[in-house]
């Protein structure tokens, strides 16, 4: 495995919607073996390819309710809930930067395995507010854009003293 290059807000990667992923061979899976290195070392709990600059639909998360790693490739939700939850969020690519987002409680999330096969899957809680993240990061959403424009500016105020 390979530890890849984690770009930094407010990199044009971060903004950009990555592609579908059509090639379902080894390198994929390589490719998914190096973000989780990547993630690992972070340390985070997820990642997609375009932290890595790399414009493809795939995301790693690493997390205990999931039965640990699990590589999602054209991850699409399907369906969120009414409900909602407020969890502390941050980003592999904005490290020591933290706030709380809202966002569904729960998801049905339709994906691809590493060897092609579709899946379609409930997310709840943590779960599913990772998911939704890192489906955002996928479409060029960054998840600053998920908050207040006041908090919003604040945090970047803070990013720009401590990423000089």
């Amino acid at each position: 495995m390979t530890r890849l290059t984690i770009r930094r807000y407010p990199d044009p990667a971060l903004k950009a919607a990555a592609e579908p992923v059509t090639d379902f061979g080894p390198e994929l899976a390589t490719l998914a073996d190096d973000l989780y290195e990547t993630m690992k070392a972070a340390p985070g709990v997820g990642i997609t390819a375009p932290h890595c600059g790399i414009l493809k639909r795939l995301t790693v998360i690493d997390l205990p309710e999931l039965g640990g790693r699990q590589d999602y490739v054209n991850p699409e939700i399907l369906w969120f809930s009414n409900d909602v939850m407020t969890h502390t969020e941050g980003s592999v690519s904005m490290p020591g930067m933290t706030e709380e987002v809202t966002r569904p409680k729960a998801v049905r999330v339709r994906y691809q395995t590493l060897d092609g096969a579709v899946v379609e899957e409930d997310l709840e809680g943590f779960a599913a507010i990772c998911m939704q993240h890192e489906v955002d990061q996928l479409d060029g959403i960054f998840w600053v854009q998920k908050l207040s424009r006041l908090k919003r500016e604040r945090l970047l105020k803070k990013w720009e003293k401590t990423a000089r």
